[in-house]
């Protein structure tokens, strides 16, 4: 099921339910499209601590996998090896194909949580 928000912009910076810790976080939500497969992404993220955490909403099984085997991440998650990386890990024993954009997704999605990079959209166009 595609939320109305998912309808319109893709990247959305909101403060998150004051229910998490009681000092309302900077929440960031975003919409993959992944193509071909029509399984759309619906990524929630926030920090608590020094932590970023994910609510992963897909009908994909690979990415419901992928919702509940990853845990929060840290800044240092995003500056490891590819073969390190705590998404990419948890996108191969999902299962995930090789090609899904929702792993790398969730790194950028991180990203903005953390302040490391501002929520402007990413796109692939193959041309004719």
């Amino acid at each position: 099921m595609v939320n109305d928000w998912m309808m319109g912009s893709t990247v959305n910076r909101e403060s998150a339910s004051a229910s998490r810790q009681g000092n309302e976080p900077e929440s960031v939500r975003a919409a993959v499209d992944p193509g071909i497969c029509g399984f759309i992404c619906s990524i929630n993220a926030w920090k608590e601590g020094k932590e970023v955490r994910f609510d992963i909403q897909s009908e994909c099984r690979q990415i419901k996998k992928l919702a509940e085997e990853l845990g929060p991440v840290t800044l240092r998650d995003l500056f490891v090896p590819l073969t390190q990386s705590p998404f990419f890990l948890c996108a191969e024993k999902s299962r995930c194909h090789l090609a899904c954009p929702v792993p790398t997704s969730l790194v950028k999605t991180a990203e903005v949580v953390l302040g490391l990079a501002l929520p402007k959209e990413v796109s692939i166009r193959f041309l004719r």
